[in-house]
């Protein structure tokens, strides 16, 4: 258990869900029949036991899951009653004329205060300019005039969309979800490799190393498959715009939180002491505004 003195860990990206009171339709598709329950935060602090670098889980990342603002207030609530979850990751219809006043709302909102990002599931949109669209880039002009920071989802052959929206919106500050999902089994391909060098060629854009065991063959996986994607990350964003996610309970697919946070502290072997802390605290700490470390987290708010 870690104390308000021991270094950090914090996990960028992960999510819950209550199926008893909100489906997730992406849930239905082949391969995902063990996701098929609610996760909550209990899970998560059940699941993350191992340390990474000698750091025990002490502050979370909570990312909407489906476009719903009911969920993302759920969200909110949970970050605003549990210490664990230090920001939210929420979901607002960009494309919505109406998009401040309710961001504005959801800030009021219980918990509201921990809102730091908003997210849409691009990897989803078969227009191949959605990113791009008059409507959408309103919205996210929006967002960044609020102060929010905005997560990217998209998959490798959709990388481009993302480099267009950095260079339209240089303060908008951005950060790529799962590093664009590269095709693990083909080591870093070269396209993607492009795109992830152009995207990091701009200053405001983070990456998150998450989602990559899911990436991979689930069953086969080991840290040699996944260090070159790692290598092509650590060469382009350096580990000042790096941060750890799990990408819980999806990586539960791929082995779980604690095989992944074992292979994480593999792939920081060969990284000083100042690089393992940007990439396992600093970097999603300063991007995601997070509160400062506390001895209760892994507790619940109840305590136990």
């Amino acid at each position: 258990m870690s104390d308000a003195a021991s270094p950090r860990l914090v996990d960028a990206h992960h999510h819950v869900w209550d199926l008893a009171r909100r489906p997730q339709p992406w849930l239905e598709e082949p391969g995902h029949e063990p996701l098929r329950r609610s996760f909550g935060i209990g899970d998560l602090r059940s699941a993350a036991t191992r340390p990474i670098d000698g750091r025990h889980l002490d502050s979370t990342v909570v990312v909407q899951c489906v476009a719903s603002l009911s969920e993302t207030r759920e969200l909110l609530s949970l970050a605003g009653r549990d210490p664990l979850v230090g920001a939210v990751v929420g979901w607002v219809d960009l494309a919505s004329p109406a998009v401040g006043d309710v961001l504005d709302e959801l800030r009021d909102a219980p918990g509201g205060d921990c809102l730091r990002a908003v997210r849409h599931s691009v990897q989803g949109e078969p227009d191949p300019e959605w990113l791009q669209r008059p409507a959408v880039e309103r919205g996210l002009q929006t967002v960044g005039d609020r102060g929010l920071a905005y997560d990217v989802l998209v998959r490798s052959h959709q990388l481009g969309q993302a480099v267009a929206l950095a260079e339209r919106f240089p303060g908008l500050p951005l950060v790529l979800d799962h590093a664009g999902k590269p095709l693990v089994a083909d080591g870093a391909p070269a396209d993607w490799e492009r795109g992830i060098r152009q995207l990091a060629a701009h200053p405001q854009v983070r990456c998150k190393v998450s989602g990559l065991v899911t990436e991979a063959d689930h069953t086969r996986w080991t840290t040699a498959d996944l260090r070159p994607v790692w290598d092509v990350l650590l060469a382009a964003f350096g580990p000042e715009r790096l941060m750890f996610g799990s990408d819980w309970p999806v990586c539960a697919l791929a082995g779980g939180w604690n095989r992944w946070a074992a292979s994480v502290g593999e792939l920081l072997a060969d990284c000083s002491r100042s690089e393992a802390e940007a990439i396992l605290a600093r970097t999603a700490t300063d991007f995601y505004q997070l509160r400062p470390s506390t001895a209760t987290a892994l507790k619940g708010p109840d305590g136990s």
